[in-house]
């Protein structure tokens, strides 16, 4: 056979296998949560990778097994993932800055009901809104009307704004001390103030989108929510066992009065 007509059908053999490996890696993964209250089935986001690898790795590794949702607020949402929990003494840890990961914000990934996100520290001490490692949440949320969605766009641009201001008074500060001079904290402000009008002049405001609003209106969410916290998956089966969770009766500090435990999760095909 012609050299140049074998090199030809290797190289289409090659295409064709690529090809094949790539329509594979773009297929979504399935996780499945089985509860003390019912199973949750959820489809992890491919658009961000970092929040569904790192959650696959747990789940294979049986990290979430034995975890309770220690966090249940009705119409808002159900959270777990804090490995203290496994100890059920009825004192929690703060787990959330031992183990983080870059924020995954998408403007097409939102807090509609049955929404997977994850959990962090707030924008005083996290101002990059990096994400827990571990703990995550699950959206129940409630239905919204024209007005509420403006107070929460509102809402949204000022923690926006906010965390922004931080990143850049650390920054600031943070260049300063490098040059070994001495400044005062005015003098950060001030750099830091300019910095932020240019910012604010360059940098438009946080809008929902028109199908954000109508699920936000029909089938409901958290919409405050949206553009600080990293969704990264979303309930396929089982949205009644999350409504079931987030009816449970809860104590001071939203911890359910009866415990619900994950009792095993698992990567599931659809």
């Amino acid at each position: 056979m012609n050299t140049v007509i074998k090199r030809f059908i290797l190289f289409t053999l090659i295409i064709s296998v690529l090809s094949c490996k790539t329509t594979g890696s773009s297929d979504n993964i399935y996780v499945e949560i089985k509860t003390t209250a019912g199973t949750i089935k959820i489809r992890l986001y491919n658009e961000t990778p970092l929040h569904r690898d790192n959650f696959v790795k747990l789940v294979n590794s049986e990290f979430y097994n034995g975890i309770i949702f220690h966090r249940v607020i009705k119409d808002f949402m159900i959270q777990a993932g804090d490995p203290e929990t496994r100890q059920q003494a009825g004192h929690f840890s703060d787990t959330l800055k031992d183990y983080t990961i870059p924020s995954e914000f998408n403007s097409a990934l939102f807090h509609k009901k049955g929404a997977l996100a994850a959990a962090r520290q707030g924008n005083e001490i996290n101002p990059y809104m990096r994400s827990s490692g571990t703990q995550f949440y699950i959206v129940q949320g409630k239905k919204y009307n024209a007005d509420e969605l403006n107070a929460a766009e509102i809402r949204i641009n000022n923690q926006i704004k906010q965390a922004q201001f931080n990143i850049l008074i650390k920054e600031t500060a943070d260049s300063l001390k490098n040059t070994g001079k001495p400044f005062t904290d005015a003098q950060v402000q001030e750099l830091a103030s300019a910095k932020m009008f240019s910012y604010l002049t360059g940098t438009e405001d946080f809008k929902f989108t028109e199908e954000q609003k109508n699920t936000y209106m029909s089938a409901g969410g958290t919409p405050r929510l949206d553009a600080t916290y990293t969704v990264f998956g979303e309930v396929t089966e089982g949205i009644d066992i999350v409504d079931k969770i987030a009816a449970e009766k809860t104590d001071a500090s939203d911890k359910p009065l009866n415990n619900i435990v994950i009792l095993k999760t698992r990567i599931v095909r659809k």
